[in-house]
C-alpha cells in the first residue's frame, strides 16, 4: 500500500477529522467501495489492491478466466492434434507417388512425426523453463509462439492448394521442417500457460488440462465433418487447417482479454506483493535462477516424477500399442475399433477423468504416487492383448478378449485425465505463491519429457514383443 492509502483503523479512531490539530491527509480519501466484479473491461477501480490487503477474492464471473485457460488448454495441442489427425491426408493424397523414396517416406510418416514434433517440444519447454530468453515475460512469449504457429498454418493452408506430385520427396521435408517449428513453439506456448495458471486456484490449471483432452475429441470431429462436407482431399485440408488458424485467433485474443479481468489481476497483485516482502534479489544471475528451480523442484519432486510418470505410461500405450492391437471378434471393421474404441474413446474418458478431479481430489498430494506406480501394470497388460499379431510376433497373446482390451483403454483414459490433472494442481499449490509460476512451469517440463519418453518407449514395446 502507498502511504496516502486509506486506512480503515485510523478512520475509525480520528472520525475523519484531525490528529493533533492537524488535518490528516490519509482522510481525503474515501475508503474503497466494494462492488460485484464483473468484466475488469468494464470496471476500472483503482482502489483494487484494497481487495488485496483485505484478502477478499474477487469471484471470477461467469468463469471467464476457467474458459480462457480452456481455450488456450485447445490452442496448446493444437498443432499436435492437426497434423496426427491428417494422417489419411498425409500418407493417401500427398505422399501417394509410388516411388522408392516417396514409398518409404509414406510407410514411417507418423514416426518421422512423432519424433520432429517431440523433441523440439522437449528441447523448448526446457530452454523456456530454465532460461529467461533475455528476461522476456511468459506474456510476451506466449503472444509470439502463437503468432508463429498462426503464420505456419498459413503456409501449410498454401501447400495444400499447391499440386505437390512432382515434388513429393520436397513436401515431406517442408512438412517436416513445419512440424519441426509448430512444436518449438508448442513448447514455448505450453510451458508459459502453465506458469500463467499455476499462480492460480487449482482448477484453472486443471482447465488447460482438460483442454488438452478436449483438444483431441475436438479435432477428431472436425476431421470427420471436414471428410463428409467436402470429398475432394484438398477441399477437405484447407477447410481443416483453417479451423486450426480461427483456434489459434480465438487463443490469441482470450489471452489479451486475460490481463483485464480482476480475478486474474487480483492472484496476480499477490504474486508482486509476495515477491516484494521476499528477500530474493530483483535481479539475478544464472546461478541463482537455477538454485531457486532446484529449491522449488525439492519441494514439488514426488508431484514433478508423478507427472512424468503418467504421460510415460500413457504415450508409451496410446496411440503406438493401443492402435495396433487387433480385433479378434468384435462386429466391427479393423478401422472403426480402432478409430472408436482407441481415439475417440480416450479422448473421452481422459475428459470425464480431467472432469471428476474437479470434484473428487483422492488420493492427496502425499499418497497420489502410489496408484500412479500401479498404473505402470497398464504396459505389461496391453503388451499381451493382441498386439501387433501378424508382424512376426514371438511372445504370446494371453488376452485374448476384444472387450479385455477395450477394458484396458478405458482404464488408461480416465485415469490418465483424472491423475494428471491432479498433480498438475497439486504442485504448484505446494508452493510459496511467489514462486508458484515456476513450479507450474517444472510440472510442464515433467510432462513433456513424460511424453517424449513415452514415445520413444513405445517404439521399443514393438521390438520387444518380436524378440
Amino acid at each position: 500500500m502507498t502511504k496516502n492509502s486509506y486506512d480503515v483503523t485510523d478512520a475509525k479512531h480520528n472520525n475523519g477529522n484531525t490528529v493533533n490539530g492537524q488535518y490528516d491527509e490519509k482522510d481525503k480519501f474515501l475508503p474503497p467501495v466494494m462492488v460485484e466484479p464483473g468484466l475488469d473491461s468494464m470496471n476500472k477501480n483503482p482502489d483494487d489492491l484494497e481487495l488485496n490487503k483485505e484478502g477478499i477474492a474477487p469471484k471470477d464471473r461467469y468463469r471467464i478466466v476457467f474458459f480462457i485457460m480452456l481455450i488456450h488448454g485447445i490452442g496448446i495441442l493444437m498443432p499436435w492434434n492437426m497434423l496426427i489427425n491428417a494422417k489419411s491426408y498425409f500418407e493417401d493424397y500427398k505422399l501417394s507417388k509410388n516411388t522408392t523414396d516417396v514409398t518409404a517416406l509414406r510407410s514411417n510418416f507418423m514416426f518421422y512425426l512423432g519424433i520432429a514434433s517431440q523433441v523440439p517440444n522437449f528441447i523448448m519447454s526446457g530452454i523456456n523453463t530454465f532460461c529467461h530468453c533475455g528476461g522476456m515475460p511468459s506474456s510476451r512469449r506466449i503472444v509470439i509462439a502463437i503468432a508463429v504457429e498462426v503464420v505456419l498454418f498459413i503456409a501449410t493452408v498454401i501447400l495444400a492448394m499447391v499440386d505437390s506430385t512432382d515434388w513429393s520427396k520436397e513436401f515431406f521435408y517442408i512438412t517436416m521442417l513445419t512440424a519441426v517449428l509448430l512444436n518449438m513453439a508448442t513448447g514455448v506456448y505450453q510451458n508459459s500457460a502453465f506458469g500463467l495458471a499455476a499462480i492460480l486456484p487449482m482448477k484453472y490449471t486443471n482447465a488447460i488440462v482438460l483442454g488438452n483432452n478436449l483438444s483431441g475429441v475436438f479435432i477428431a470431429v472436425i476431421n470427420l465433418l471436414c471428410s463428409a462436407g467436402a470429398p475432394d482431399p484438398k477441399v477437405q485440408a484447407i477447410y481443416y487447417f483453417v479451423v486450426a488458424i480461427v483456434i489459434l485467433l480465438v487463443a490469441l485474443d482470450a489471452y489479451f482479454l486475460l490481463p483485464n479481468m480482476k480475478f486474474y489481476k487480483y492472484y496476480e497483485s499477490q504474486v508482486a506483493l509476495a515477491m516484494t516482502n521476499s528477500e530474493s534479489p530483483s535481479s539475478t544471475s544464472f546461478g541463482q535462477t537455477m538454485g531457486q528451480f532446484k529449491d522449488v523442484f525439492l519441494k514439488i519432486k514426488v508431484q514433478a516424477f508423478c507427472v512424468w510418470f503418467v504421460f510415460f505410461v500413457t504415450l508409451a500405450i496410446f496411440p503406438g500399442v493401443w492402435s495396433n492391437v487387433k480385433r479378434i471378434d468384435f462386429p466391427l471393421s479393423d478401422g472403426m475399433f480402432v478409430g472408436i474404441f482407441c481415439f475417440l474413446s480416450f479422448n473421452l474418458f481422459a475428459v470425464l477423468g480431467n472432469l471428476t478431479s474437479e470434484f473428487i481430489k483422492v488420493p492427496g498430494p502425499k499418497y497420489v504416487w502410489v496408484p500412479i506406480l500401479l498404473r505402470g501394470l497398464l504396459i505389461p497388460y496391453f503388451m499381451f492383448c493382441n498386439f501387433q499379431p501378424g508382424t512376426g510376433r514371438t511372445v504370446a497373446v494371453l488376452i485374448e478378449s476384444d472387450y479385455a482390451a477395450i477394458f484396458g483403454g478405458i482404464i488408461l483414459a480416465f485415469t490418465s485425465g483424472y491423475y494428471s490433472s491432479l498433480v498438475m494442481m497439486y504442485g504448484p499449490k505446494l508452493v510459496e505463491p511467489e514462486v508458484a509460476g515456476k513450479a507450474g512451469m517444472i510440472m510442464a517440463f515433467c510432462l513433456v519429457t513424460g511424453i517424449t519418453t513415452g514415445v520413444a518407449f513405445s517404439f521399443l514395446l514393438s521390438v520387444m514383443v518380436n524378440w
